[in-house]
């Protein structure tokens, strides 16, 4: 029974994700999971309970995929170089995955209102940020305590790649790039 349960539960995830992925979140309803993972209604809420579990579901995957991304990244002898690649890898996992980074950070599913555990599945992100940033203040590129730099740059990260994928930084690769970089270099030289 529990290979069962497991193998429903992945179907399920990977049916809510292809649900979103192709409908955004007013497409996410459990019937939608139940059809496309090939399940039964009442098997899905077996397994998941209701619609804010599968979204719970969700919410937990986005950040283990965040985290192993921005985890996969390679060392830098620079700090300050690893802060920007942190950044930078964050900004893309947020425009490529907008929906999935919807659910992450704006909730917008009533259903859903994380718990304290849930909103603990962003500490593995945020102590990728931190241990970037104390790198660079401790290499004296940055000045400030790095938990707040961190969030800072966390937030500013976000805000910026939600609005590049709202289309709100630019019509082209190149100007939005550029104004990537200009947020992010002004950031850093504040903080120095």
């Amino acid at each position: 029974m529990k290979q069962r349960t497991e193998d429903l539960r992945e179907r399920g995830l990977a049916s809510a994700l292809a649900v979103l992925a192709e409908e955004g979140v007013t497409g996410l309803t459990t019937r939608a999971v139940a059809g496309r993972a090939n399940a039964s209604l009442p098997a899905i809420y077996e397994v998941f309970g209701d619609k804010a579990g599968i979204v719970r579901e969700v919410f937990f995957h986005g950040f283990h995929l965040l985290a192993d991304e921005l985890a996969a990244r390679p060392e830098s002898s620079d700090p300050l170089a690893a802060v920007r690649d942190v950044a930078d890898a964050f900004r893309r996992f947020i425009v490529t995955n907008p929906v999935l980074a919807e659910i992450m950070f704006a909730r917008p599913v009533a259903d859903f209102d994380p718990t304290a555990e849930e909103t603990r599945a962003g500490v593995r992100v945020r102590k990728i940020f931190t241990r970037h940033v104390r790198d660079a203040v401790d290499a004296g590129l940055l000045a400030g305590d790095p938990i707040d730099i961190a969030l800072v740059l966390f937030v500013y990260a976000e805000g910026m790649a939600k609005a590049e994928s709202a289309h709100r930084l630019g019509g082209t690769k190149h100007s939005i790039d550029r104004r990537w970089r200009l947020g992010l270099n002004a950031l850093l030289d504040g903080l120095r």
